[in-house]
């Protein structure tokens, strides 16, 4: 039998809280262990606990989350922290990035889509609500932080990347995950693997938030 993903939550709205719960438990490899009202209880208990995944709000009393979350990885090594907020600002979704956080999802999310973020976050891959993408280009371009250099005419990606890559990279931009991708595009998950290796390597990228960036960066140019 599968060990379930252990999920904490971090919200000061306890009806939110009771009702993540029961939409959470409803997943039979999903379990809550632990929850707190703002970050301060939460360092208190996370250490004890140690989840797989710490679901975390934005506005807390106290402290804002994403400037909670080198604590909370701290207090809790080992854990993932994924964002679930209200706050579609694209300053908040790259300062969480930026600090460590595993994903960034808004509020809005479907049930479905939550666990499936969740599990992808546990997994340890990077999750963004898709409508959050061209505000974490926005916000990257206004701190000048490092993003994608574009490249130079004569290597654009049509030209660097087959025409199978730029279909996986238009997925990876949707925020599919590799088997999501797989069962899009009718190949098998460890081919989906070997085309994001190769993305990665041709356009001089690190992770698949950059990938995806620079899909959505793309896209914004070209319309």
């Amino acid at each position: 039998m599968n060990v379930p993903t252990t999920l904490f939550l971090i919200d000061d709205h306890t009806l939110l809280r009771r009702g993540l719960v029961a939409l959470l438990s409803q997943q039979p490899d999903l379990r809550v262990v632990g929850e707190a009202g703002d970050a301060a209880e939460a360092l208190r208990l996370l250490p004890a606990l140690r989840p797989d995944v710490i679901l975390l709000d934005n506005h807390l009393p106290g402290v804002r989350g994403v400037d909670a979350i080198a604590d909370l990885r701290e207090a809790s090594q080992g854990s993932r922290v994924l964002m679930l907020t209200v706050s579609e600002d694209g300053q908040d979704l790259a300062a969480a990035l930026r600090n460590g956080a595993q994903g960034y999802l808004l509020k809005t999310i479907d049930g479905d889509l939550l666990a499936q973020a969740i599990r992808r976050a546990a997994r340890g891959e990077p999750v963004v609500s898709p409508e959050m993408m061209g505000k974490l280009v926005a916000a990257f371009q206004s701190q000048g932080a490092p993003t994608p250099e574009p490249l130079p005419e004569e290597e654009e990606p049509a030209s660097v990347l087959s025409p199978r890559e730029e279909d996986v990279l238009r997925e990876i931009a949707r925020g599919l995950s590799n088997k999501e991708i797989a069962r899009a595009l009718d190949i098998a998950e460890t081919t989906v693997k070997i085309h994001v290796q190769h993305i990665l390597r041709k356009l001089g990228l690190s992770s698949r938030v950059q990938a995806a960036v620079y899909a959505s960066d793309r896209h914004r140019l070209t319309e």
